[in-house]
């Protein structure tokens, strides 16, 4: 009589190749960052600041409570006039006084707080940044007949960059209620 012989599947290298799947996965696969706010900070200095220098005409300043009111040089303001107030500031095309002196001297302060929703600041950050790409497309179609592209040359950035700088200054959020 012969033994009976019996089919079984060797597992012991099953281990070793569900390892190697594992690592090729992790190596191969991609994850796409959250990048969130692209902010270049300015360089690190042991000089203080000097503030006397801002005029308080220069400076719009931009509040959001924990309400999600939206306060523009202490008047209220809907968000959706808020990108066209602030082209205005800051190229004052009428020269008015109340309005900054100049382009390059408009700095807009955002101050927010504690209780602010996320998305909110968001949004009104974007409106403050699109003000300010619309003034660079504007400047960049009188210069040269296109719209403000990232692929222009430095200094055709440049150019419009120092005429309409983008100064944004952001306070340390705080509990104020309005």
């Amino acid at each position: 009589m012969k033994p009976r012989s019996t089919t079984e599947v060797n597992a012991s290298s099953m281990a070793d190749i569900a390892f190697l799947l594992l690592v090729f996965f992790l190596v191969t696969t991609t994850m796409n960052p959250d990048t969130g706010i692209t902010v270049k900070l300015p360089a690190w200095s042991d000089v203080p600041p000097i503030s006397d220098n801002i005029s308080r005409r220069n400076v719009f300043s931009v509040l959001i409570n924990a309400h999600n009111d939206l306060l523009v040089r202490g008047h209220k303001m809907q968000v959706s006039d808020l990108r066209q107030k602030a082209k205005e500031f800051i190229s004052n095309p009428d020269k008015r006084p109340n309005l900054a002196s100049a382009p390059n001297k408009a700095i807009i302060s955002l101050k927010n707080d504690r209780g602010t929703q996320y998305q909110d600041y968001l949004l009104i950050y974007n409106e403050l940044k699109a003000a300010y790409r619309e003034l660079w497309d504007a400047e960049s179609m009188r210069l040269y007949g296109h719209v403000y592209r990232d692929q222009m040359s430095a200094e055709k950035k440049k150019r419009i960059r120092s005429k309409y700088p983008f100064v944004l200054s952001e306070a340390e959020p705080t509990d104020f209620h309005h």
